[in-house]
């Protein structure tokens, strides 16, 4: 599919979920819900790479997919370390348990932190400086978005989960002091990366997951947006083919 197919597709079917988030004609001067540009790069089945761009509503649904990780954010490959930019599907991420798994999709889009997504969320960035987490964790400044999760439990949490074994928001870790919050006022291209199955990679030392919908993420949307979305993923043909999650989610975040 060229570059011109799939951006008209993708506009199409954002046309389509417009009408379907407005069912009646408006009658007020409200501006029309936000489209943001996400660009893709997937591993087909025969093992080719392509990459598509794709336009659709700036809904929490699509901006998780893309938020994870800062431009430059580095990523434990079999490698070395290789900048979040320079990954590419087919390339082998290091996990959690040492082992490596398949890159097969990488996302990207470009946020404004200082301004609220259209469905009011934020959209600030999370910064870890070094050994915010003791030695060595990280050992230099991370940068997160709003769509990454840790595998650590949050202060808050700890005398309901086990400690380590949880992936929770990385807001949720803001102290103010090592960890905090960022909003620069210029553009900054955040990522993501799905392997062939959830699991947690090593980023700049920290331990984050790679992206995975929820089991329940399409449950209420609309067949336009189901579709949308789906388009996003050429690597599964349902939300099922995601697989199971690797660890628990916070209740606030279990999709």
């Amino acid at each position: 599919m060229t570059l011109e197919h799939s951006l008209h597709r993708a506009a199409a079917h954002a046309t389509a979920a417009h009408q379907l988030l407005r069912p009646t004609p408006r009658t007020d001067d409200k501006p029309p819900a936000q489209l943001r540009r996400y660009e893709v790069c997937s591993l087909l089945p025969n093992g080719s790479v392509v990459e598509t761009r794709h336009i659709a509503p700036a809904l929490p649904l699509f901006e998780q997919a893309f938020t994870a990780f800062a431009r430059g954010s580095l990523v434990e490959t079999d490698v070395g370390p290789v900048a979040i930019e320079d990954i590419l599907p087919g390339d082998r991420v290091r996990t959690a348990d040492g082992s490596f798994g398949e890159a097969v999709w990488k996302g990207m889009t470009t946020l404004i932190p200082a301004r609220n997504s259209a469905s009011g969320a934020s959209m600030k960035l999370t910064t870890f400086m070094a050994d915010s987490f003791g030695i060595q964790k990280p050992s230099s400044c991370v940068v997160a978005g709003p769509g990454a999760r840790l595998l650590a439990t949050p202060p808050h949490l700890r005398h309901t989960a086990k400690a380590g074994e949880i992936l929770t928001p990385v807001q949720d870790f803001q102290d103010g002091m090592t960890i905090f919050e960022t909003a620069p006022p210029a553009p900054v291209d955040t990522f993501h990366i799905c392997l062939r199955t959830h699991a947690v990679i090593k980023v700049g030392g920290l331990l984050f997951e790679s992206y995975h919908p929820g089991a329940e993420a399409l449950r209420l949307v609309s067949y336009p947006i189901k579709t949308l979305f789906l388009e996003m993923f050429p690597q599964v043909e349902s939300i099922s083919d995601f697989g199971p999650l690797a660890f628990d989610r916070t209740l606030a975040t279990q999709a």
